[in-house]
């Protein structure tokens, strides 16, 4: 059994959504002082490696805290998409294996411009690929980069998944070497109140 992080380290000089605040951590309680570390944290709920909830973008909608913890993992299947796309090419290439998953998750490598300018210039999955994952049941889709849209309003995709009731998990990283296969993937969001998105630590498992 291998387990590989999928997650971004979380500091001030990250990148985040245009838009949006990057995160600040400062000394809360030192050692010479109080005897013990404690960190002060300040970030936006969608901030690095995290995933988005329907209430995101719906009203009344489902919020990440009162959902089962049994949303937040499964069998994924990592479809590589390294060609600067995302069709039904790409997922049909695995499908055997797609169509068991709870989640899919596409391997873009963009994570490899994580902290660069080239980073928002990302593939998004087409809509007959976010289609087929509503349409097979899927809990949620993953992938390597900022958004499953590009960086502006309608976001189409985001209202397509959450209206079927499913969660995304975004900018995720180090998936070459589950690419191509099916892992066990975990992606437990912080747990607070009312919760519209949340950080996770997110990671595959692989059989060997």
């Amino acid at each position: 059994m291998k387990v590989i992080d999928l997650t971004h380290v979380i500091h001030e000089d990250m990148q985040v959504f245009p838009g949006t605040e990057p995160p600040r951590l400062t000394v809360g309680n030192t050692l010479e002082k109080d005897g013990f570390r404690e960190t002060t944290l300040f970030l936006y709920s969608h901030t690095g490696t995290h995933m988005d909830t329907p209430a995101h973008m719906l009203e009344g909608a489902a919020e990440l805290d009162k959902l089962p913890v049994s949303t937040f993992c499964g069998k994924a299947a990592v479809i590589p998409c390294l060609g600067g796309k995302i069709t039904m090419e790409e997922v049909n290439a695995c499908r055997d294996m797609a169509d068991k998953a709870a989640f899919i998750i596409f391997h873009t490598g963009q994570d490899a411009l994580w902290g660069k300018e080239g980073y928002f210039d990302a593939p998004v999955p087409e809509a007959e690929v976010i289609q087929y994952a509503i349409d097979t049941g899927k809990k949620g889709v993953g992938i390597d980069c900022m958004s499953v849209d590009p960086m502006d309003w309608p976001m189409p995709n985001h209202f397509l998944l959450f209206n079927a009731g499913m969660v995304i998990v975004e900018n995720l990283c180090n998936l070459g070497e589950a690419s191509g296969k099916m892992v066990d993937f975990f992606a437990l969001p912080l747990k607070y109140r009312d919760a519209d998105g949340a950080p996770v630590r997110a990671i595959a498992i692989l059989s060997e």
